[in-house]
């Protein structure tokens, strides 16, 4: 069997090492066209060499030179910047893992799928930024795109063999993070530390905080209507403490089915890498037994208002996944920095939708790269004046 050509975006934070794992698994079956990484320019290039990358690219500038010196001698490419993260992903592979964290991955995705080749997504800020957009470049190139997000995989596991025309509601689930059994009361004063502290899952900071606030799921819900085709009033969360049923598909004579499995990344990147196969893979299996019980609850919106502002994002339409996304990112910038509070961050987006809205033409153009861009900025630069006014 000839080697797959991959390229991995986002190589260096937790999807794309969980990857790089089950790839080193099988070092004779893969030849590794791209890595891109941020700022970890040490392990970007580790990984490179150990890989036999043909490029390796930071998505800093700035970083270019550390870069090329991690890499002298390694006969290894070395680029930095946006334009060659998009140029990466022109060069031919056959399957590529984007897991470049926010709007940033909507580029390099839309370039990789230009291609023909199988995206693996595990960005979801692609799908609420540009749903259409992604999926209609993916039809028209021939080009296929499989969900690495683990609830998002358990609904396409669930699908295999039946009609999206039969279901009746989608239920993802959410583990509800950090803050779940916390008094409402205390919230306002969360820590970054405390709100970086997952219960079940290892991932990085930014998307760890995404899940204390929800507003991980609330995107989730977003990438389930733009993926799936369904309707906003079809898909449901419930809070599922254990993390161990990701995802249920309802159909219309009453049945659920649902999809079980550890929390680990590993089950949905590699039902990814070797679609339409199963193969073995290093994770736990459940006991489930030894688990005795498996508790679900709705839940609560005054907890997590970033899940009904997604619902609003989607009966707004256009642009408004955009700005969304954009404003929710900035947000989560200024409570890193300890500029707001924790509760601060759907407030501010909240503001910032009402006030895009309000402003003719800037979530109502159609849906292009160029225009997704400018929303984005709009969107950020909005927060920054907020966060200014409030601290005035």
């Amino acid at each position: 069997m000839a080697m797959r050509k991959i390229s991995i975006f986002g190589a260096t934070g937790s999807i794309g090492q969980n990857t790089i794992d089950l790839i080193r698994r099988d070092p004779e079956g893969y030849d590794i066209v791209a890595l891109t990484g941020g700022h970890n320019i040490a392990q970007l290039a580790r990984d490179a060499r150990d890989l036999g990358a043909k490029i390796a690219v930071t998505a800093h500038e700035d970083r270019l030179p550390e870069l090329k010196q991690a890499l002298l001698g390694s006969g290894i490419e070395a680029a930095a910047g946006a334009s060659a993260l998009v140029e990466a992903a022109s060069r031919p592979a056959d399957w590529i893992m984007s897991a470049i964290v926010g709007a940033a991955g909507l580029a390099p995705g839309l370039k990789a799928l230009e291609q023909g080749s199988t995206l693996a997504l595990a960005n979801k800020e692609s799908l609420v930024c540009a749903g259409s957009l992604l999926m209609q470049t993916a039809a028209r190139h021939g080009a296929r795109i499989l969900p690495v997000d683990s609830e998002h995989s358990a609904v396409f596991q669930a699908l295999v063999g039946e009609r999206i025309a039969e279901v009746e509601r989608i239920i993802i689930t959410a583990s509800g993070g950090a803050f779940r059994d916390w008094p409402l009361e205390r919230l306002k004063s969360a820590t970054l530390a405390q709100a970086s502290s997952h219960p079940n899952w290892d991932m990085g900071q930014r998307i760890t905080v995404d899940s204390a606030s929800m507003f991980n799921k609330a995107l989730e819900v977003i990438e389930t209507r733009e993926f799936f085709g369904v309707l906003p009033e079809q898909i449901e969360v419930l809070v599922h403490p254990q993390s161990l049923v990701h995802a249920l598909v309802g159909f219309r004579d009453g049945a659920l089915m649902s999809h079980l499995g550890a929390p680990d990344m590993r089950h949905a990147i590699g039902y990814a890498l070797h679609w339409p196969d199963r193969k073995h893979l290093p994770v736990a299996r459940l006991d489930l037994a030894a688990h005795g019980g498996l508790e679900f609850r709705a839940p609560d919106p005054d907890r997590y208002p970033a899940l009904r502002l997604a619902y609003e994002v989607m009966a707004r339409g256009g642009l408004c996944g955009a700005a969304f996304n954009g404003a929710k990112e900035r947000a989560l910038d200024h409570f890193i920095a300890g500029r707001i509070g924790f509760l601060d961050m759907a407030a501010i987006t909240e503001h910032v939708l009402d006030q895009l809205e309000t402003e003719a033409g800037l979530i109502d153009d159609a849906i292009t790269l160029e225009n997704v861009t400018r929303v984005d900025d709009l969107a950020r630069r909005a927060v920054d004046r907020r966060v200014v006014q409030k601290a005035g």
